[in-house]
């Protein structure tokens, strides 16, 4: 099967992020950089980490290893909760670069808003990330799992919007409210958990679907997440699913089938992770 280029999408502040990444997310460090490496070899160039995940450092290993040059990969990690107090947050990112051994990261997000915690002020953790965006050493910086209250006190308190709100979107859960937030305010939409953790690929409806295009349920989930205009970063360990996973830009879903996938939808009882709000 040819290999199609994974398109890239312009984000609010002019970088360029592509739709389709590989995400490490619950891969132990010892299995990363050889996880990582082959998916850099199937033609990956967006890799998701985040400091919480403990294997930052063996996806700067992998990065290194294949002897690409740093600029072409796409470079995601996110701030750990422990550390959002503004002098936390600044250490902790320095301690990001050096586990990566990076000069810079392409993209860095507060991973949670944490609403109950350090009186609720994620605002300050923000103008942090601000702060990093200016000396150049974050590309573009973003938030992870924010709903849309978070987002709004960040337009009323912060200058910077962020480039992109990384949530919990899958077809159980399409997180429509956030979506069209972002939509409207130039915030794009990163969907995390896009299987559903698996789940959804034991739907009668996506087996179907895929039955009917010739695709794996993996492939056409993916499908029409970037369809809907969402980035995604599948995650897997197994060669031949990250190969069929990549392998989702030479075939499209028409609307009517768009819409049955969009009608799995189950609202806030189909969420696979914590609400942000309480989390």
């Amino acid at each position: 099967m040819a290999v199609y280029g994974v398109p890239k999408i312009a984000l609010n502040d002019g970088n360029m992020i592509p739709q389709l990444g590989f995400g490490v997310f619950q891969i132990e460090p010892k299995d990363t950089a050889r996880a990582v490496g082959e998916a850099l070899e199937v033609g990956y160039r967006h890799i998701d980490t985040a400091e919480m995940y403990g294997n930052e450092a063996e996806v700067g290993q992998a990065i290194r290893a294949t002897g690409l040059d740093r600029d072409v990969v796409f470079v995601t990690s996110k701030l750990d909760n422990g550390f959002h107090r503004p002098d936390d947050a600044r250490k902790a990112f320095e301690s990001t670069l050096q586990a990566l051994k990076f000069d810079y990261l392409d993209l860095f997000l507060i991973h949670w808003p944490l609403p109950t915690r350090y009186s609720g002020d994620f605002v300050s953790t923000w103008k942090v990330l601000e702060e990093l965006q200016r000396d150049g050493r974050a590309k573009s910086i973003g938030v992870s799992n924010f709903q849309v209250p978070h987002l709004e006190r960040l337009a009323a308190e912060a200058e910077v919007t962020p480039a992109v709100n990384q949530v919990e979107v899958h077809p159980y859960f399409g997180n429509e409210e956030v979506r069209a937030y972002g939509a409207a305010h130039n915030i794009l939409t990163e969907g995390w958990s896009p299987l559903a953790r698996g789940r959804v690929l034991g739907d009668p409806t996506i087996i179907d679907i895929a039955e009917e295009v010739g695709r794996t349920p993996a492939q056409v989930v993916l499908r029409w997440h970037v369809q809907r205009g969402d980035i995604v970063f599948p995650k897997s360990t197994t060669p031949q699913r990250v190969e069929e996973n990549f392998q989702i830009f030479d075939f499209e879903l028409d609307d009517a089938t768009m819409d049955r996938i969009n009608g799995l939808d189950q609202g806030d009882a189909g969420r696979q992770g914590p609400n942000p709000d309480t989390f």
